[in-house]
């Protein structure tokens, strides 16, 4: 890109977060297929033409297809045109499905930094939204499964195969006959859900039968899971939220 040259690109993208800016503006962040995260900025919302349908368009976890607009004159990206890339039909409406997708959008935006394309990242992360939105069954699981897979794409899989009766050490990443040490072992029961989370089509997690505690422990072993290996998992605030109604 030379000079002052506008670039023009295309891409799909899946909102992280967003930050009002002045009072017609607000700062968007988006995982792309593009050029993974970007930040864009989304003017005119004060208009009176149509500002409600572009705002309504920036929610967690929304997935879009648009025209960006780069230019070096520009700290941050811009929008030529913008649309819905999925037309969510449960999403939206339904509090857990939406708890879950405002789960994911935090854990994305603490997580992924890389302005860098991505595209088996990026293919996950869309999928798992189509999937959410889709599921009829299994939604109280669907949070637990986005996080045991999440990783693969993190660089710190799960590195071995499950055995019966293994444990999980959480700083080798690998299943274990033998106890870990203290601090880093994930209990015989909670690494049989790990297998059956990372195995599990997301179609089929209904299967997978965990009462509310069960859940609410795993989540506490997935979250020590990560912090071990990525401690900007800590500073995830809605996972209290998950908690609550999961």
């Amino acid at each position: 890109m030379s000079g002052g040259a506008m670039k023009r690109y295309t891409s799909r993208g899946v909102v992280l977060s967003t930050l009002k800016y002045g009072d017609k503006g607000m700062v968007a962040h988006l995982l792309t297929s593009a050029h993974g995260r970007q930040s864009y900025m989304v003017q005119g919302l004060g208009s009176r033409r149509g500002h409600g349908s572009k705002q309504a368009l920036f929610q967690p976890m929304f997935a879009l297809e648009f025209e960006g607009l780069e230019s070096p004159r520009m700290q941050m990206h811009r929008f030529g045109e913008v649309h819905s890339g999925i037309v969510f039909r449960t999403i939206p409406f339904d509090v857990r499905k939406s708890t879950i997708a405002m789960f994911m959008a935090e854990v994305l935006y603490r997580l992924v930094r890389e302005s860098e394309a991505n595209a088996m990242l990026f293919d996950f992360v869309w999928g798992s939204v189509e999937a959410l939105d889709e599921a009829a069954d299994g939604v109280a699981n669907f949070h637990l499964w986005f996080l045991s897979n999440l990783c693969r794409f993190l660089g710190f899989s799960p590195g071995n195969d499950y055995s019966p009766d293994a444990w999980f050490d959480i700083a080798e990443g690998h299943f274990t006959s033998a106890r870990p040490p203290r601090e880093y072992a994930v209990s015989q029961e909670n690494a049989l859900i790990l297998r059956d989370m990372l195995e599990c089509d997301v179609r089929y997690l209904s299967e997978i039968g965990l009462n509310r505690a069960q859940r609410v422990d795993f989540l506490a072993a997935l979250m020590s899971y990560y912090g071990y290996h990525l401690d900007t998992i800590n500073s995830v605030q809605s996972i209290r939220i998950l908690r609550e109604v999961f």
